[in-house]
């Protein structure tokens, strides 16, 4: 007996439902939230109101999508917690990103520039920007991103170096975190944290567990982990159902391929 042809298309309506339905309608599929998230989360939470947190978005484009949505939900607990942020790049691509992000959660939480956030934008050398913040971040930083002179920003009549910054924070796709240990945390004794992409999870979980890093992310996981402990249903649940059920998705087509073959054979 001969099987019916299949047409291939429906392979690829299949698998797009399975992708665009748990993005329009979160599923929950999370999971329990990992130990490291758990602490990261414990770590933002210790903050205090008014406490500097200085955030640098050391990333590309490319790797936005993986680890955007975990900025995005460190950031909302941080604004939540009213503490004041700080933000820089050292990857000329994560620049616009940072700003863009740290513009529309500051507007969503009713924070004035210059007084409650400040972004410094990009800066190309970075081990001389990571030392020479310890000494005066606006020596460092004479013009914010927005071409305003730092000295006139309220912000930084308190903030000097990193002696008034409790957390410095890289959200970063490759190795830059080791740097901030290195020339910031181990010069300066300011605590460091990281939010990584997955594939740099293993690079890093020794930082974590010798304590030269505070705290760890880790990912569109990490994101789902997040938003899971504060209480909300953002892009990192969605991109995880959107994933769970594309995986399933593949594992059905698998079973159903392995099937028809084996029907096949016996005709």
């Amino acid at each position: 007996m001969k099987l019916p042809a299949f047409d291939r298309r429906l392979l690829y309506v299949f698998l797009f439902l399975a992708v665009a339905v748990p993005l329009l309608f979160p599923m929950g599929l999370t999971g329990s939230v990992s130990p490291s998230t758990r602490q990261f989360y414990q770590l933002i939470d210790s903050l205090q109101p008014g406490d500097a947190l200085l955030v640098s978005f050391d990333c590309e484009a490319a790797s936005w999508a993986e680890i955007g949505p975990m900025a995005r939900a460190v950031l909302t607990h941080a604004l939540r917690k009213n503490v004041r942020i700080i933000g820089t790049s050292f990857l000329s691509e994560g620049t616009a990103l940072g700003y863009g992000l740290l513009s529309e959660l500051a507007a969503e939480y009713g924070r004035e520039y210059g007084k409650d956030w400040v972004y410094l934008g990009y800066r190309p050398q970075y081990v001389a920007a990571m030392l020479g913040m310890g000494e005066s971040i606006t020596g460092e930083y004479p013009q914010d991103y927005l071409d305003q002179p730092t000295d006139s920003l309220p912000l930084f009549a308190e903030v000097h170096s990193y002696a008034q910054i409790r957390l410095v924070l890289s959200i970063a796709d490759d190795s830059m975190p080791q740097y901030w240990v290195e020339y910031a945390g181990a010069r300066h004794g300011v605590r460091i944290a990281a939010g990584l992409a997955a594939v740099m999870l293993t690079t890093f979980t020794p930082y974590l567990d010798s304590g030269q890093l505070a705290g760890l992310v880790n990912g569109l996981k990490g994101a789902a982990e997040y938003e899971q402990l504060l209480g909300v249903s953002g892009y990192g649940i969605r991109g995880m159902d959107a994933q769970s059920s594309a995986h399933l998705a593949i594992i059905v087509l698998v079973l159903l391929g392995n099937v028809v073959y084996l029907r096949g054979r016996r005709s």
